[in-house]
């Protein structure tokens, strides 16, 4: 069984740039996503999987959030949520976001697998689904998409 590894590399605006490592232990465990993105302005944003793995339009065209349980958009701790909602990063003053982030909704084999599909950084803070705006619902409002990386097995060696 052992450990499933998945990478993204992480590009968008301006410098935005960043790798991405996502670690599951097999069979059924938690994916613990970790790596470092820069380029960003300081603060909170949305950080999200989504459903498709295409960046032939930049980070435009990976589509809505990944939500293959049909839900409303959430904060990771919801239980109503969709699978691909991780919630805020932070950029420090720098522009660099330290990630570590665990979570149960974003496999990387079986049925709901996020392989092949993209990570992607939002330019505003995500108001976890409360935000009252007509896109709290649907993407929480983070805003434009300022980078993205298609999340890949990464080789064992």
């Amino acid at each position: 069984m052992g450990t499933v590894k998945a990478v993204a590399i992480i590009s968008g605006n301006n410098n935005v740039k960043g790798t991405l490592q996502f670690l599951q232990q097999r069979p059924t465990g938690a994916t613990h996503v970790k790596g470092r993105i820069s380029g960003l302005g300081p603060g909170l944003h949305g950080f999200h999987i989504h459903a498709l793995g295409d960046t032939t339009n930049g980070c435009n065209s990976t589509g809505p959030h990944y939500n293959p349980l049909k839900r409303d958009h959430g904060a990771p701790i919801d239980e109503e949520r969709h699978a691909g909602d991780l919630g805020n990063i932070v950029a420090g003053p720098d522009g660099i976001a330290e990630i570590s982030i665990t979570d149960k909704q974003i496999p990387l084999t079986g049925q709901h697998s996020i392989l092949g599909r993209a990570v992607v950084v939002h330019a505003d803070p995500d108001d976890l689904g409360r935000g009252g705006h007509e896109l709290s619902k649907t993407t929480g409002n983070a805003g434009a998409r300022v980078g993205c990386g298609i999340i890949g097995l990464q080789s064992s060696v």
